[in-house]
């Protein structure tokens, strides 16, 4: 697992600001609707990239949950791990089939 203390500008992953639809949140992770692109999205609190297997399974049960909630239980969602606009802090989303980046 790779925790690193938060770069000095301040990461707005770790500031978890609640200003979005909150799906869950936990001592491993939150999940909310993604502010740039409005589907749900898992964030790990700590701030890092690596998280071990049992931490990462946890985060991705929880954003399938949000996904069914969000999309429906048919399954008409991809998980995306890229992390494009804050690539040093571990978050995934979870976009419909019809996401135009796929």
């Amino acid at each position: 697992m790779t925790v690193v203390a938060s770069p000095d500008a301040v990461c707005e992953l770790c500031e978890a600001v609640p200003f979005t639809r909150q799906y869950s949140s936990d001592d491993i992770c939150w999940v909310a609707e993604c502010e740039s692109c409005s589907v749900p999205m898992v964030v790990w609190r700590p701030h890092g990239t690596e998280p071990d297997e049992a931490t990462l399974s946890h985060m991705l049960a929880a954003l399938r949950r949000a996904a069914t909630e969000c999309f429906g239980a048919d399954g008409r969602w991809f998980l995306d791990r890229h992390m494009r606009q804050i690539p040093d802090h571990f978050h995934a989303h979870a976009r419909p089939d019809r996401w135009p980046t796929r």
